[in-house]
């Protein structure tokens, strides 16, 4: 019972850390920073903001994938343990 605990509090831990890492790591692949770094020359800044935005949308939603695919399983063989028991 611990165990189930203890690793359904580390998962949800887990994807909230992932959640504000996102958004405060703003990463970008090498062709989004040479675009934007080619912006920030000629005097464009509002670009950047964009980008990064646009890309901790994209990256959220594998992340809520996961977490919905695992609260399923999870769900399933909780159900599945107090049939048994």
């Amino acid at each position: 019972m611990k165990y189930k605990f203890y690793s359904s509090f580390l998962l949800s831990a887990t994807f909230i850390a992932f959640l504000f890492v996102a958004d405060a790591s703003m990463a970008q692949c090498s062709m989004c920073k040479a675009v934007l770094e080619s912006n920030l020359e000629s005097g464009e800044s509002s670009l950047g903001n964009g980008v990064n935005d646009g890309i901790t949308y994209l990256i959220i939603f594998p992340y809520l994938l996961i977490g919905t695919i695992g609260f399923f399983m999870y769900r399933h063989y909780k159900k599945n343990n107090q049939a048994s028991a």
